[in-house]
């Protein structure tokens, strides 16, 4: 009920776009469990809208081009932050697609840069989005959180992951999924895109009106040729 009206601004611009064949959901790893940058690569994901199917032959052509990438069903197990998505795309398109899960434990800016690179190198040539899936900054006034996430927002616009990662250390941002975001951003600018653009950013405290103590969310796309 926080998240979801921001993120559905994103999902009506991809809408817009066009169905993807493959969709690779980046998320962090919020458990601890499993390896460190853990993919799937068979099998189905159920949501109450039904099955999504895991693209194999997407997943096997991420692990050999991003080495450090696993197979690994037990970092997924307990985590939320890939699959919220699916009920979005499959109220878009059915179950007429395919996705990749991507969890990343660890979550420092060259392992964020690897992937993004290998995945740039990997669907390039296919019709295939990717998606980053994040909170920003948690629990504190939401004068606070408005303004950490704005400058983190802005590196982001810029697509500058090096600045990215520079405010979330300086201004102590608690964004949940900063490597997915950059990966995302390295990936994007692989493909020829020089800017993203922020569709919305709101708060939980714009929904319950407790303004003492909220997460921010905030929904932006990312344009190959934009």
């Amino acid at each position: 009920m926080y998240s979801g009206p921001v993120a559905a601004n994103a999902y009506f611009s991809l809408a817009q776009d066009g169905k993807p064949d493959t969709v690779v959901i980046l998320g962090p790893n919020h458990t601890g469990y499993g390896n460190p940058l853990s993919a799937m690569r068979e099998g189905a994901w159920q949501t109450p809208l039904g099955d999504v199917q895991i693209d194999s032959e997407v997943a096997d052509d991420i692990a050999e081009e991003v080495g450090i990438v696993d197979f690994d069903e037990v970092a997924h197990r307990h985590e939320h932050s890939i699959e919220v998505q699916l009920p979005f795309l499959q109220y878009l398109f059915g179950n007429a697609f395919k996705f990749v899960p991507l969890c990343f434990l660890i979550q420092d800016l060259e392992t964020a840069t690897e992937v993004g690179r290998g995945l740039a190198e990997v669907l390039a040539n296919r019709n295939a989005i990717v998606i980053a899936s994040s909170d920003f900054t948690h629990y504190e006034s939401q004068a606070q959180v408005k303004k950490k996430d704005k400058d983190a927002l802005q590196a982001l616009e810029a697509l500058d992951e090096k600045k990215f990662y520079d405010v979330l250390e300086a201004e102590n941002v608690s964004a949940c999924g900063y490597a997915p975001i950059a990966a995302l951003m390295t990936y994007a600018k692989a493909l020829g895109a020089k800017k993203a653009e922020l569709l919305s950013h709101r708060t939980s405290g714009d929904i319950t009106g407790d303004m003492s103590s909220v997460v921010g969310y905030a929904s932006v796309v990312i344009k190959k040729f934009s």
